[in-house]
């Protein structure tokens, strides 16, 4: 399989240059980092070249690299059902900057997309209907940057009474309690509860 993705790799490197920034075969997967301006271009290629077929996109995501210049990896995972290959492309984007939307070359990228906005709050040019897809109305931030906080002051909750979604500050009411850590298999000086019922018996 190896050798298939070689070739491959080799074959997407000399059709696409203007594209292509670079490859690599990485747990048994081809990866191809492409330049920003060129995905749709690109996509497009994948698709309707003979030799890669990739008819289906699989997954759009991101990862987030606060520390970096260009922030985000946008991920995009394709299938070629018809040469039995897997591929991963990706593309550097800044937090300022948009990405072009390939919803015109596969349909499926409409939710995907969605989802990297909701998520790492990437911006889509030419997409249809950029919403928010998994968080609420009014919701502030992207859950999945890496600079997003840990807890927050309010909870969300839909309400019977209002019929509706309400803001909350939230409430902690677990009571204070004492936790012993001591594994009982290292033998605790008192008596576990439910150990009385063994002499019992």
């Amino acid at each position: 399989m190896s050798d298939a993705l070689q070739e491959l790799g080799q074959h997407i490197e000399l059709k696409r240059p203007d594209c292509v920034l670079g490859w690599e075969i990485a747990f048994g997967e081809l990866t191809v980092e492409v330049a920003p301006t060129s995905v749709v271009s690109f996509v497009e290629f994948l698709k309707t070249d003979q030799t890669c077929k990739f008819s289906t996109l699989v997954d759009i995501t991101a990862i987030d690299f606060p520390e970096r210049e260009a922030r985000f990896d946008l991920v995009y995972h394709f299938l070629s059902m018809y040469q039995n290959h897997r591929l991963r492309v990706k593309t550097k984007i800044r937090e300022d900057q948009t990405a072009a939307s390939i919803v015109d070359v596969h349909p499926a990228a409409n939710w995907f997309e969605r989802e990297v906005y909701d998520m790492f709050g990437i911006l889509f040019t030419g997409h249809p209907d950029l919403r928010r897809i998994l968080t609420d109305y009014g919701f502030r931030g992207h859950p999945l940057r890496k600079d997003f906080p840990t807890t927050g002051y309010v909870e969300v909750r839909y309400d019977e009474a209002e019929k509706r979604v309400v803001y909350e500050p939230v409430k902690l009411v677990q009571e204070y309690r004492q936790f012993d850590f001591m594994s009982p298999w290292e033998g605790a000086d008192y008596i576990l509860p439910g150990d009385e019922k063994e002499g019992a018996t």
